[in-house]
């Protein structure tokens, strides 16, 4: 990571990520051109928080124009790392790996899913209904070299997780997505996005709480 994508508050990186998305609809839609306040109402933010995030990188736009969207999104692509597509494994092919693997969001979207890994015999072997193929864990290492695999999922119990970390960063990976209930000790220079999906519901069900 550079000093400068160092300093980049990670709020803006993720409206970057809605940037992109909203982007790329107008884009299949037709749209050549688009404004910060169109931006800005489609991702429900102020168009000067769109205009600061955006100037952050460059003058992009034209003043009484807007945004030429097919160059912006090919821009902020770019500043995400997703202009050319980053591999993937998944390690853990139970029911949440196969959903991530099979997530169609994926495709097109700067990410292939290049594996899915296991140690169950009755999985090693299969393919997901997106066609990936589930490998034994064994070939891990492996399979990140050949493929050149900068991202891994883990979609293992926690008590595995640490395990799973350390062979994951020993093959190359320098980004994990974990979904294991555990945080995660890391060396410098490996980014790690915890996602908990109970947590995430816990903190509905307190938001909940008093509105029924």
């Amino acid at each position: 990571m550079s000093d400068d994508q160092a300093r980049i508050p990670e709020a803006t990186t993720r409206r970057l990520s809605l940037y992109l998305r909203v982007l790329a609809d107008l884009e299949r839609n037709g749209a050549d051109t688009v404004s910060s306040r169109g931006i800005a109402d489609l991702c429900r933010l102020n168009p000067a928080q769109v205009r600061k995030d955006l100037s952050r990188f460059g003058a992009f736009g034209v003043r009484g124009v807007g945004y030429d969207v097919a160059e912006l999104r090919q821009i902020v692509a770019g500043l995400l790392g997703v202009d050319t597509d980053s591999r993937v494994v998944i390690v853990g092919a139970g029911n949440l790996g196969q959903a991530l693997a099979d997530y169609p969001g994926f495709h097109g979207g700067g990410f292939e899913v290049v594996a899915l890994f296991d140690v169950r015999e009755e999985i090693v072997g299969t393919m997901s209904r997106r066609g990936h193929p589930v490998h034994h864990i064994d070939e891990l290492e492996r399979i990140i070299r050949d493929a050149d695999v900068r991202i891994g999922m883990v979609a293992v119990p926690a008590a595995k997780a640490a395990e799973v970390v350390e062979r994951l960063v020993g093959g190359g990976v320098r980004g994990l997505v974990n979904f294991a209930p555990v945080r995660l000790d890391v060396p410098e220079g490996i980014a790690v996005r915890n996602v908990d999906l109970t947590v995430e519901l816990e903190s509905l069900s307190f938001f909940l709480r008093d509105r029924k």
